[in-house]
């Protein structure tokens, strides 16, 4: 059991209803009632009595519930207690984040450090995996959320988000190669990739790009380093037809040309760790690390 299930239970739990729960969570209904349904599987009990009017905790659910509220509780401790090994804030906490971050993931670390740290203002840039790892060497950022995990000592990392990315096609097409279950990736073979720069992020670059091959897509050139890849330039070569695009679900809103559709079997994960120096000992740091909890997908 996880705490990120546990906590989903309780929230579940306490609110009376998943649409109040996922709001509190920041995350969306259908992956917590996913959770929730995994975490009565893994424990072979039925957790919570479902009605039109919301849910109610089980019998084994109320045990659940008082002992995930003292679990959860020790944990707070926990973290409480070795933020206070830390000194204080310097004013400014210096962020980097990359494109295309879920709009929900900062929400909750945010929220629960502008409560814990009023004095301190988060100043965030947006950066490519390579070019935030070179400003946290420099100090030029105190955290980094990156798409790549750092290797060595120098750096301490926490991963906060999978993310199961799908397809950006023209419509039209999208129709074509869909199944039920999505599109198998070697249907899009003939497709060019609309890809990023390898130097933004080299190892998830290389990791998608060992992926496509294998599944018999031919990448075509390269594309230009130093050029960002924005919304609007995949929706342009997508929406010609005559290739594809990667993206996780609930892009940004695309135009009645451009479809999503997720992958057969996922075979494309992103991820994202949350990076800071492993010397750190700011107060106000560790209080926004502190408010990413157990890594959830999308």
């Amino acid at each position: 059991m996880e705490l990120r299930e546990l906590r989903a239970f309780v929230a579940v739990a306490e609110e009376g209803g998943m649409s109040a729960a996922a709001r509190r969570l920041h995350i969306s209904q259908p992956a917590l009632s996913q959770t929730v349904g995994m975490l009565e599987r893994q424990l072979g009990v039925k957790l919570l009595v479902r009605s039109s009017t919301g849910v109610s905790p089980t019998g084994a659910g109320m045990t659940l519930l008082a002992e995930g509220r003292a679990v959860l509780a020790r944990h707070d401790q926990a973290l409480r207690a070795m933020a206070a090994h830390t000194t204080e804030g310097c004013g400014i906490l210096r962020l980097g984040i990359p494109l295309e971050l879920p709009s929900n993931l900062l929400d909750p670390s945010l929220e629960q450090f502008t409560t814990a740290c009023p004095e301190t203002r988060v100043q965030a840039r947006h950066l490519s995996t390579a070019a935030q790892l070179a400003a946290l060497q420099a100090g030029e950022l105190d955290v980094g959320l990156l798409r790549e995990r750092p290797a060595g000592p120098e750096f301490d990392a926490m991963l906060v988000v999978r993310e199961n990315l799908g397809v950006l096609l023209a419509a039209e097409q999208a129709v074509e190669l869909s199944g039920p279950d999505g599109i198998r990736l070697d249907a899009l073979s003939g497709l060019e990739w609309v890809g990023f720069p390898r130097s933004g992020s080299p190892a998830w670059y290389d990791e998608v790009t060992a992926i496509l091959r294998s599944h018999g897509l031919d990448l075509g050139p390269a594309a230009p380093e130093g050029q960002a890849l924005i919304a609007e330039v995949k929706l342009a070569a997508v929406s010609a037809g005559q290739a594809f695009a990667l993206a996780p679900p609930n892009w940004s809103p695309t135009p009645e040309t451009v479809t999503w559709s997720a992958l057969v079997g996922h075979p494309l994960v992103r991820r994202t760790w949350v990076v800071w120096h492993a010397d750190a000992r700011r107060r106000d740091l560790a209080n926004f690390i502190a408010g990413f909890t157990e890594p959830h997908n999308s």
